[in-house]
């Protein structure tokens, strides 16, 4: 399969013409008829013309396709509503009933063991080779089963860079977005024990070598749309397997998402948009900032829309707090049997930081200006402010005092230039 590529102008966005025609040149070296096809699509916490690249897909092979259905990649998300997958593919009530009529609009269920099937395992000697020697076991693999009811699957995703993998898109919209729980914890907590300033915005990551071995094991055809934003602007287009569109789509969005700073600062205010409503999602607020905290520094998440920790996950969370790395791992005994992908969230929110003789020593102190009440924010180890209390305004154009403010954070990665 040829990769196909569209790239804006810097600062422009792709003309309608040319998202045609890079999806209909992706298109054009496949046979369509008769096919069941599936389309894996991400919920409404990353940002992404999604809409286009549907409808335009979708007029382009449905007249020869059997079905061209949508499934939502979840991970562990929750579920979306059928209007607001609607929501997300930009469709109108009037375009639903009409022109769009026929596609399923599915949700990934990935805590019901029926909606899934086994790809069988990495091996322990693979995984201990993929993660460079920091584990050594059999990781069982499983997947949303209704994917087998297809011939073809596409996947539509942005790409940014990610504290998990490296850089969002590509085949993890399969792994975690449609996959089952045990892949998807082994892999948090392999990111996790690297940590996220190692991870994020790196490109081969050990992490993202688990995914592409995970998805080698499904034995379905792919093609991949990886998307790349700039702002409001759609920056570049990039078509082909997943591995392919997500190699040249994770060049541009380094080229784009990465950020360079001289100094670290001492404050930042990093202000979560409406599209994370919840702890779990608003996280993205630290790890894509927490390269550019000072030794000692605050960074304050500001989301006064923000009322829970996690709609799925909270119970959990509560019970184990926010810590570094290393007080997991150190007491390892205490805590191997919780659920690995919510100690890796943890860590990740958390930040960098130490456990000897049984004091904890983080790096960054992360306080929550939500409308989380003080008593839970001090109960699962992190700060607190009354979001009131904060004008973002006045941390604006404070750099030079050690100041920074994000109006926009979770996708832009803030880095620490590197001296000559």
């Amino acid at each position: 399969m040829n990769l196909i590529s569209q790239i804006a102008p810097p600062g422009q966005s792709l003309t309608p013409a040319a998202i045609e025609n890079a999806i209909a040149a992706a298109c054009a070296g496949h046979d369509w008829q008769n096919k069941r096809v599936l389309l894996i699509v991400p919920d409404s916490t990353r940002t992404a013309p999604i809409g286009p690249v549907f409808k335009t897909l979708h007029r382009l092979i449905s007249p020869q396709c059997r079905a061209v259905d949508v499934m939502v990649a979840l991970g562990t998300h929750p579920p979306m509503t059928q209007d607001a997958i609607c929501e997300r593919l930009e469709l109108s009530p009037a375009e639903r009933a009409g022109e769009f009529a026929a596609p399923r609009l599915l949700n990934h269920e990935w805590d019901n063991p029926d909606a899934l099937r086994s790809l069988g395992h990495i091996p322990a000697a693979d995984i201990s080779e993929l993660s460079d020697g920091l584990f050594a076991m059999d990781v069982p693999v499983s997947i949303n089963k209704h994917l087998f009811d297809y011939d073809r699957l596409i996947i539509i995703g942005p790409v940014f860079p990610h504290e998990v993998v490296g850089f969002s898109g590509g085949n993890k919209y399969l792994f975690p977005g449609v996959s089952g729980p045990d892949i998807l914890n082994f892999f948090h907590w392999l990111g996790a024990v690297i940590t996220n300033p190692l991870i994020i915005g790196n490109k081969w990551t050990p992490v993202r070598k688990v995914v592409d071995r995970a998805a080698a094991l499904l034995p379905i055809e792919k093609l991949c749309f990886c998307l790349v934003v700039e702002g409001p602007n759609f920056a570049g287009l990039f078509a082909g397997t997943p591995e392919q569109a997500w190699d040249a789509a994770s060049d541009h969005s380094d080229r784009l998402h990465i950020l360079y700073k001289e100094r670290p600062f001492r404050t930042v205010l990093s202000c979560a948009p409406a599209m994370y409503d919840e702890l779990w999602v608003g996280g993205k607020c630290m790890y894509k900032l927490e390269p550019v905290v000072a030794d000692g520094g605050e960074l304050i998440i500001y989301a006064p829309h923000i009322h829970e920790i996690s709609v799925v996950h909270g119970r959990l969370i509560r019970e184990i707090g926010y810590h570094c790395r290393d007080y997991f791992l150190k007491q390892w005994d205490r805590f191997k049997d919780h659920p690995w992908g919510i100690l890796a969230h943890s860590t990740h929110v958390r930040g960098v930081g130490t456990y000897e003789d049984g004091v904890e020593k983080c790096r960054v102190q992360v306080t929550l200006a939500t409308s989380i009440p003080e008593s839970i924010c001090h109960e699962i180890n992190l700060g607190y402010r009354d979001p009131a209390s904060i004008n973002p305004a006045d941390f604006a154009n404070r750099e030079d005092e050690g100041i920074l403010y994000v109006p926009k954070a979770g996708e832009m990665l803030y880095r620490l230039a590197e001296k000559p």
